[in-house]
């Protein structure tokens, strides 16, 4: 017997698109290394490994998104504490809307994400790094 889905990934994307600010490739660039601007890489770590990362960006999985944005949590980082404006981006840009439209039911503002994620970003020519593993000891 097939799993009786009431909403599919599609419909909570459409209905997160349609709540939160998408940012095109050529805006996110322009915020790019400005103050008062953070970028929030939400990709699994091998994903930044493989593929490489947005200079200056902060890695958040998506796992930890919630418990490092709520300032109860033992796992709360300072930094969304910041004020900043946060820009969100994944691979292609189905996970950073998800993530997005959680962080503003949160109550972090402003947010937004990057239509298409860091894929257009690569494929635009904007600056990539690459990003090594971290080690222990």
């Amino acid at each position: 017997m097939p799993l009786n889905i009431k909403k599919g990934i599609k419909e909570l994307c459409d209905e997160a698109m349609a709540e939160i600010e998408t940012l095109t490739v050529e805006e996110a660039q322009a915020l790019h290394g400005q103050d008062g601007v953070t970028f929030i890489d939400i990709r699994d770590p091998r994903e930044l490994w493989r593929d490489g990362g947005v200079p200056g960006a902060i890695n958040v999985t998506r796992g930890m998104l919630e418990f490092w944005i709520d300032p109860k949590s033992p796992y709360y980082k300072e930094f969304f504490n910041s004020g900043n404006k946060f820009v969100f981006f994944c691979a292609g840009g189905l996970r950073s809307a998800l993530a997005t439209k959680t962080a503003q039911d949160m109550g972090l503002t402003p947010v937004c994400h990057i239509k298409g994620g860091f894929g257009a970003w690569k494929k635009s020519g904007a600056a990539v790094e690459p990003v090594e593993p971290k080690t222990t000891g």
